[in-house]
């Protein structure tokens, strides 16, 4: 039995998972029970960083994935973008890495260089 805190919503539930039965117990919502059975089975992050940019106005560029990834994969992707250096112009939501580390998820810009 796994103890958590969901995050979906302000309300912070105490949500209590068994693995083995796949069963969420404290939740208020659907939302919790979705969030709970996923933090166990496969959690999965957001990864918001910068990469290196030539010829713009500052010199890091903001980046974030464009859907979760695994949890597991958040410090290699680390790595990945630390070995990137682009060049100016760059627009939001342009694709900077596509499928990183064959996962299925982009890495985009979230600002305008």
């Amino acid at each position: 039995m796994r103890e958590l805190i969901c995050i979906t919503c302000p309300r912070g539930c105490h949500l209590k998972v068994d693995e083995d039965k796949k069963i969420v117990t404290g939740n208020f919502c659907k939302r919790g029970e979705i969030y709970g059975l996923n933090e166990v089975t496969n959690p999965k992050r957001m990864v918001t960083s910068t990469v290196k940019i030539l010829n713009a106005s500052i010199n890091r560029l903001p980046v974030r994935t464009d859907k979760p990834i695994a949890k597991d994969l958040v410090l290699e992707v680390m790595k990945v973008l630390d070995t990137i250096c682009l060049s100016a112009p760059v627009r939001v939501g342009d694709i900077i890495v596509k499928n990183i580390l064959g996962s299925d998820v982009n890495i985009i810009a979230t600002r305008n260089l």
